[in-house]
């Protein structure tokens, strides 16, 4: 109720007396609650929110907003406001936000960075887009493998307060190669003159190339707190940690969402979103399909005589196309999660095509049984037929198409997402109408 009375203060003319009364509320509230309310806020709504809150407070409900409703704010905040949020966010987090902004407002933020807050940020901006090395932190702490584990807790206690974390601690020898890590309840449960090297263990690292959600995703299965990051000598560049790693997940997981359903992923959150983003992320992806279908079409004229002759053959095309394109999602949905996880690579697809073959089988083989009784019972025995064969033709023909998109997709390095439903459904359509007639000429001999 009290975000809500928040919520309606906001929208009345900003006297003193309103905004008094909306610092109060505020303040009664945790920086949790205030985010989930600046997420729904358009982009000037919020600023105004962030005007009563004190400055501290306004920095982390900002860096607990997605980069994408940042950048929004970010043209509705006062300059010195901007400038503040902005250098006081972690080099990652910068450089996630510097992706949503233009060129020159990105330029001018940056240019106002202090030398070495800027030197951090260009670190990370000079790997590529979706590597591990965009979302790592060059802020951590390290310890030489000669240190004792006193002199590893006095390297730990100087960086207390700058690095990204002090849970994983990597250990490097000469020239910041990685050879290991040690957590920091080892290090305080450890006499402090006993080497670094008898404590440390061994290390799971990732290259500072690699796919971000690839890296996550190994990460999150290790249940690691950090993971170091180094270049192809093996050298020190950087650390995630698992609030990172379930960030890059839930990112990559939105995205493969909607784009099965047939739209592009929001980068905002829905409410704070302007109708005409709305529009944009989904009218592409329908223009698309829109195009796609006239396949369908294009099979129902080359078949129209076919349909004049045996009208009762219309009845089933929706519920053979629904199956097929159903079955195509299903298998596809299956094979890219199993991609995500690494249970499945491109060189297993032999191995898919051969099990996707045998599922698609056997549920049109189910499904055309109840198809032949049922069709049988109403329309006749030849119709029956039909109906069951059809079904196990285009349940196996789906499954197969469904199985081996999102690995062809995934070896030509294209999102298998993008090769999931819409187009399956769009493509099991038609070919599944082909298979229809085809099998409707030669049972019934037209």
């Amino acid at each position: 109720m009290t975000v809500d009375t928040l919520d309606d203060l906001l929208d009345r003319e900003l006297t003193p007396a309103v905004m008094r009364a909306a610092s109060e509320i505020a303040a009664t509230l945790g920086d949790g609650e205030v985010t989930d309310l600046v997420d729904r806020l358009a982009p000037a709504r919020g600023a105004l929110l962030f005007r009563v809150l004190p400055k501290d407070r306004a920095l982390a409900v900002f860096e607990g907003l997605e980069a994408g409703h940042q950048a929004d704010l970010i043209s509705a905040l006062r300059e010195a406001d901007v400038v503040g949020f902005f250098e006081a966010m972690d080099p990652d987090d910068r450089v996630t936000l510097l992706d949503e902004l233009p060129a020159s407002v990105a330029e001018r933020l940056l240019s106002g960075l202090d030398p070495r807050e800027r030197d951090l940020t260009a670190v990370v901006l000079g790997y590529p887009r979706r590597s591990i090395g965009r979302r790592m932190s060059p802020e951590f702490v390290s310890v030489h493998v000669q240190d004792t584990v006193g002199q590893a807790m006095a390297r730990v206690r100087a960086r207390l307060l700058d690095a990204e974390t002090v849970y994983t601690v990597p250990v490097v020898e000469q020239g910041r190669v990685l050879v290991g890590v040690v957590g920091l309840r080892r290090l305080l449960a450890t006499e402090p003159d006993t080497p670094v090297a008898d404590v440390m263990r061994p290390v799971e690292s990732g290259l500072v190339t690699e796919d971000a959600e690839r890296a996550a995703r190994r990460f999150l299965d290790r249940k690691l707190l950090g993971m170091p990051i180094v270049d192809a000598e093996q050298r020190l560049v950087g650390i995630v940690t698992v609030d990172d790693a379930l960030a890059i997940i839930e990112e990559a997981e939105s995205e493969d969402q909607a784009r099965q359903g047939g739209s592009e992923a929001l980068r905002r959150p829905y409410l704070s979103t302007a109708v005409t983003g709305l529009v944009r992320s989904r009218i592409l992806w329908l223009l698309v399909l829109a195009v796609s279908a006239v396949l369908t079409v294009q099979v129902l004229e080359i078949f129209e005589a076919t349909l004049a002759e045996v009208v009762v053959l219309a009845l089933f095309i929706p519920l053979l196309t629904g199956t097929g394109g159903n079955t195509g999602n299903q298998a596809a949905t299956t094979v890219t999660r199993a991609l995500a996880l690494g249970d499945v690579t491109p060189r297993d697809i032999g191995r898919v095509l051969f099990r996707e073959v045998r599922v698609g089988a056997l549920l049109g083989a189910v499904l055309g049984v109840l198809g032949f009784s049922v069709a049988t019972l109403v329309y006749g025995t030849q119709i029956g037929i039909v109906i069951g064969l059809t079904l196990l033709s285009v349940c196996t023909m789906a499954a197969v198409v469904g199985g081996a998109m999102p690995i062809i997709a995934q070896t030509l390095r294209a999102d298998p997402a993008v090769f999931s439903n819409p187009f399956i459904s769009t493509f099991c359509d038609a070919t599944g109408l082909v298979i229809y007639f085809l099998i409707a000429r030669a049972v019934l001999g037209l």
